[in-house]
């Protein structure tokens, strides 16, 4: 998939934020009007990295518990069932009540058994582990999205090819070199390892003239499990 610019991300999450705004209405366009500032760091230093785009996401994503009762996910990726959450410690603990605190559990015991797949964050954690985090989302799309074994044994940066790559066009070392933000040499490690494992092969090229790459049908079932 197309990775944004790291530099729009700012604007790309304000556009989307206005955008579920004017398709919501009741009480989830309420919530979406309150403060949003949890949400708005989660999808700007976490999800848009890693996933390149929110197309697919939802905002308080209204969900009926099995007791009639509406619920509302913070942010709901509809593609996979992920419900990604952000918490603050004073919002949520300090300040939370006995039975705020009880329907909170509720809300996350809802989630797990209607089989959607519930993943929080602190607000602490992604402030000073962003790249942590990052981490634990790639993780979790190679278990969730049906990667398998073999994805979830890849490094990082191999699963950030693969994902800029998905598109089918043959791609340089130096695209891939942009993608990582690594060095040089430490790219063609990589790509190495990538070709070492069948994911890419190399297209066009000479010993001279250095090849270009594009992934292999091999490559492409990371992604599509």
């Amino acid at each position: 998939m197309a990775k944004e610019k790291k530099g729009n991300a700012a604007e790309i999450v304000q556009a989307f934020i206005e955008k579920q705004r004017k398709s919501a209405s009741g009480q989830r366009l309420e919530m979406l009007q309150r403060d949003l500032s949890g949400t708005i760091k989660l999808l700007t230093d976490i999800l848009l990295p890693v996933f390149g785009t929110l197309e697919g996401f939802h905002l308080e994503y209204e969900i009926v518990g099995a007791n009639g009762v509406k619920l509302y996910a913070d942010i709901y990726y509809e593609p996979l069932g992920l419900v990604f959450e952000c918490d603050g410690f004073v919002a949520h603990v300090e300040l939370m009540t006995r039975d705020r605190f009880s329907f909170e559990r509720l809300r996350m015991r809802s989630f797990v058994m209607m089989g959607y797949k519930y993943i929080p964050f602190s607000r602490d954690e992604m402030d000073k582990k962003p790249e942590m985090c990052r981490r634990m989302v790639y993780e979790l799309l190679g278990k969730y999205g049906n990667a398998g074994d073999r994805l979830l044994q890849t490094s990082l940066f191999a699963r950030e090819i693969v994902r800029n790559a998905s598109n089918g066009r043959a791609f340089k070392p130096q695209d891939a070199q942009g993608w990582l933000q690594l060095k040089r040499d430490k790219t063609r490690g990589v790509l190495r390892e990538m070709l070492a494992e069948g994911w890419i092969e190399p297209v066009g090229g000479s010993e001279r003239r250095g090849h270009m790459y594009k992934l292999t049908s091999k490559g492409s079932e990371l992604l599509r499990g």
